[in-house]
């Protein structure tokens, strides 16, 4: 699953399906200076799977979060919406998304749009959006409402 073609109608995998698909995602990260593979995998809420990696660079400030390239990955493929998304990095600690990406989440979920942080053991923790970013500012600050 870690190409960049959707897969649709994935509702029916399992977490252990997803856990899985993280893991090949982050195989394909290309992390050379952190040593810090990251994968992640987005589920849409028509059942659609997009995966993503970290992708660094010589000059560290052009690299690219794992969740950045997923979230792309969705919406170069025509998704708007992140029912669940999976996030794997190695380690004793939760690698859980950085602020960026946790605002880039936000911008395409709903308050209950859940985030599995994982390691290799599998998922390690899942939180909603709304735990991960309180008090968040997003699209609906921005576009008025229509009237009726």
């Amino acid at each position: 699953m870690p190409n960049s073609a959707p897969q649709t109608s994935e509702r029916s995998l399992s977490e252990h399906d997803l856990v899985a698909a993280v893991k090949e995602a982050q195989k394909q990260a290309y992390a050379p200076y952190s040593n810090f593979p990251v994968g992640a995998v987005i589920r849409t809420a028509s059942g659609q799977i997009f995966s993503g990696c970290n992708v660094e660079n010589a000059s560290y400030p052009e690299g690219t979060c794992a969740e950045a390239g997923a979230i792309a990955n969705m919406v170069m493929h025509g998704g708007r919406d992140i029912a669940e998304i999976y996030v794997i990095g190695n380690g004793d600690g939760l690698v859980s998304p950085c602020g960026g990406c946790r605002q880039r989440i936000r911008e395409f979920s709903n308050p209950n749009t859940t985030i599995h942080i994982c390691g290799p053991e599998g998922v390690r923790k899942v939180i909603t959006i709304s735990e991960l970013l309180p008090y968040s500012f997003g699209p609906e600050h921005l576009i008025p409402k229509q009237a009726g």
